[in-house]
């Protein structure tokens, strides 16, 4: 491998992100096995019967958890090798992966959520795809809380009822 700020082979960049992947998921384990671990004393102190370490680690599914976790962190070094330079850089990528793909998925539903500002039949925005995860229509104009009305957010008061921030109609504020 190489080092000193030069670019990664493709190959030395997907071994190094799945390497960081892989540190990720033991540092993962480790954690577990330390809940373990305090929870083995704890009974010892107030003379429980010990919990078995199957309660802390389920061997199935955290080895499926980990290949993924190198998978992505493989993947991750793999597209980024032409743009960081050195193995640090490389493992930290692979170890992030995970994380980056989350915060990138919670992106995606956002942006379905707010549409691409082209107005609809309803005068809202698009709600997304068919069966997504989109929900209810956001109105047109600037940013308003999730049940405001339009005409709560250009007065300021909140709108009436459960789905807004204020009480129901006939209900005393508080």
């Amino acid at each position: 491998m190489r080092d000193g700020g030069l670019m990664l082979t493709w190959t030395e960049g997907m071994l190094c992100g799945a390497g960081g992947g892989l540190i990720v998921e033991a540092v993962v384990t480790f954690g577990r096995l330390h809940l373990w671990q305090q929870a083995r004393h704890a009974a010892r102190a107030t003379h429980r019967p010990l919990p078995p370490v199957g309660a802390f680690v389920d061997p199935l599914a955290d080895a499926l958890a980990a290949l993924f976790r190198v998978v992505l962190g493989g993947a991750a070094g793999w597209l980024l090798h032409g743009e960081v330079s050195g193995v640090f850089a490389a493992v930290a990528a692979g170890a992030s992966a995970p994380a980056v793909l989350a915060q990138m998925g919670r992106a995606a539903n956002a942006a379905e959520v707010l549409g691409t500002g082209r107005a609809t039949a309803h005068g809202g925005l698009p709600e997304g795809r068919p069966g997504s995860a989109a929900g209810p229509p956001v109105a047109s104009g600037p940013a308003v809380a999730p049940g405001v009305t339009r005409e709560a957010d250009e007065t300021g008061e909140p709108a009436p009822g459960p789905a807004g921030l204020g009480p129901a109609p006939g209900e005393a504020g508080a």
